[in-house]
């Protein structure tokens, strides 16, 4: 049996493996496992795709025979019911397996601790920690949706040095280089919805598909949020041969627009104004989102969905790309929000990962208190 520090690392090895799921496995987590006997590793899997085996599953059949009185590392608990595929943990208790070493309890209702009592019932020893720092990471999105039912809020921002993200004419092409940008594309394929205002809309005419990256099994769909009904059904964000397209409005959209953006192939979804200014109740928003099994949504702008998401304390985690010029006072802010009056009332956030992407700086926060450590 290995020690502490080879049981961690086999986890961590786990957890890369599910990472390769990331943009596949979605709504689903992404899972890795690997099976161990006698110091050997004799199996490894993660889980691809909805509808596919998960990780335990191909593992078992990549270890064959080796499996029986093996040690599995799975990134989050097996689970214990039958949907499109089989229960996993009863797939590791045919197989023979001793000894299961879980990261991370899984709270989705249909699992929830139902996974590790099967194990332990068939008398599987089970163990439940090494390693739940980095699932916990690495399934921040998944754990975040199935604990609150609503998708992961991640803001992305690129600003210059002080803070801005245009210039007083309004612009902003190019702040960062390719490679800040191109790791952009990335954030959008990992994501399954990217969410712009109607100002962003208007004034940039986006497209808000990922390229410049291998290309995911599926665009992620792009989402408007348009309370008034002031955006047009046109241009790239309305050709559904790019990507989906879901408008979400109130009902001071007029029944006009409304028909435009159906007619355009778009769907649309009415929610609540928000209780403070014009705009979509953004709580609502991510809501609905994560009911339409978005885990991860990627707000991209602009600056008044920002600081509005912000100032509702429903941001996740803020990813800031920085890039090398300096755009002034007349430049336009990152965030437009009012602001605390001291600076003891300010909201803090912790910088959780800092790297170099070419001749840029790729920043990223999390709320201060950070993620739940241990136990999911």
């Amino acid at each position: 049996m290995p020690g502490e520090a080879g049981e961690r690392e086999l986890m961590v090895t786990a957890v890369r493996l599910g990472e390769r799921g990331r943009r596949s496995a979605p709504p689903n987590p992404w899972v890795g496992c690997v099976l161990a006997r006698d110091g050997e590793v004799v199996g490894e899997g993660f889980h691809v795709r909805p509808g596919e085996s998960h990780a335990e599953v191909v593992a078992l059949a990549a270890a064959g025979d080796g499996a029986r009185g093996a040690t599995a590392y799975v990134s989050l608990e097996p689970c214990a019911h039958h949907g499109r595929t089989a229960s996993c943990a009863d797939a590791l208790v045919t197989a023979g397996v001793r000894r299961v070493i879980v990261a991370l309890d899984d709270p989705d209702p249909r699992v929830a601790g139902e996974g590790i009592a099967r194990l332990q019932h068939a008398g599987v020893e089970v163990t439940v920690g090494p390693g739940a720092e980095e699932a916990q990471a690495s399934l921040a999105p998944y754990l975040h949706h199935r604990r609150t039912g609503r998708a992961y809020c991640l803001l992305k921002t690129a600003m210059s040095i002080d803070g801005r993200t245009a210039a007083a004419d309004g612009s902003s092409r190019w702040i960062t280089g390719p490679d800040a940008r191109a790791d952009a594309h990335r954030l959008r394929a990992e994501s399954q919805a990217v969410v712009v205002g109607a100002g962003t809309a208007l004034a940039d005419r986006p497209t808000l598909t990922a390229r410049d990256v291998p290309p995911p099994d599926r665009q992620p769909v792009r989402v408007l949020l348009d309370a008034r009904g002031v955006v047009p059904a046109r241009g790239p964000l309305f050709d559904p041969a790019l990507a989906p397209t879901l408008v979400v409005t109130t009902g001071a959209a007029t029944p006009a627009a409304v028909d435009e953006w159906r007619a355009a192939g778009a769907k649309v979804e009415v929610v609540e104004r928000a209780s403070l200014g014009e705009g979509v109740d953004l709580a609502a928003v991510l809501e609905l989102l994560g009911r339409h099994g978005v885990l991860q949504a990627l707000v991209e702008g602009g600056a008044r969905v920002h600081g509005a998401l912000l100032q509702a304390g429903l941001v996740d985690r803020i990813v800031v790309y920085v890039g090398g010029t300096v755009l002034g006072e007349r430049g336009a802010p990152a965030f437009a929000l009012p602001g605390p009056e001291s600076i003891d009332g300010a909201a803090r956030w912790r910088l959780a990962a800092v790297a170099p992407v070419g001749a840029d700086a790729r920043l990223e926060y999390e709320p201060d208190e950070g993620p739940p450590k241990g136990r999911a």
